[in-house]
């Protein structure tokens, strides 16, 4: 068994794995799982207040755990896979602690072959959160994965540079980082 196979049993188990990215090294575990989001809660040292991200791998994922309307898929279509977090109406799919009771979450489709084929194997949703304690640097190599886990899938150094995190909906840019400018171009369009 390889690694990322090993890795998606351990999320069918309620675990915890670093996992790369297209931009940093990112916490996974099973996005529909109260216990499993818990631990990364705990592992983060996160205020569970604080909403935390998904990520999928195809559209078809993505629509099973929100509500995306024309305008957010049009944007989807354009940015994923990619650095781009975007955050939509949540479904009643995902545990309502995964979106620190806001009704929202965001969802990203990363650009990575190891985090692709994770997703697909693992054939769920996975957190989307950086491997490190909450405030602290976001992690581009596998030492600076400071966060309790069991398994991580190490390639190297990334890109390091978060994700731009955008409400569609609303066209604002949350959080500026990889591609904003395009982002910022593109949400004009709309």
């Amino acid at each position: 068994m390889d690694l990322v196979e090993r890795a998606a049993r351990i999320l069918k188990h309620d675990g915890l794995v670093v996992y790369p990215t297209d931009t940093i090294y990112g916490l996974g575990a099973d996005a529909l799982s109260d216990e499993a989001i818990i631990k990364v809660y705990e592992a983060k040292r996160r205020p569970i207040a604080q909403p935390i991200s998904v990520a999928v791998c195809d559209m078809e994922m993505a629509h099973g755990i929100a509500r995306i309307d024309h305008r957010s898929s049009a944007f989807m279509e354009r940015f994923f896979p990619g650095p781009v977090t975007v955050v939509v109406p949540a479904r009643n799919s995902l545990p309502e602690i995964l979106t620190g009771g806001t009704g929202m979450v965001g969802i990203r489709f990363p650009a990575h072959p190891v985090a692709i084929s994770l997703i697909e194997l693992f054939d769920s949703p996975i957190t989307a959160t950086s491997a490190n304690i909450h405030g602290a640097r976001d992690p581009v190599t596998p030492d600076e994965c400071h966060v309790m886990h069991d398994l991580l899938l190490d390639a190297g150094k990334l890109p390091g540079i978060a994700s731009t995190v955008v409400d569609v909906v609303n066209g604002v840019i949350i959080r500026r980082g990889t591609g904003a400018d395009a982002v910022d171009a593109f949400l004009k369009t709309l």
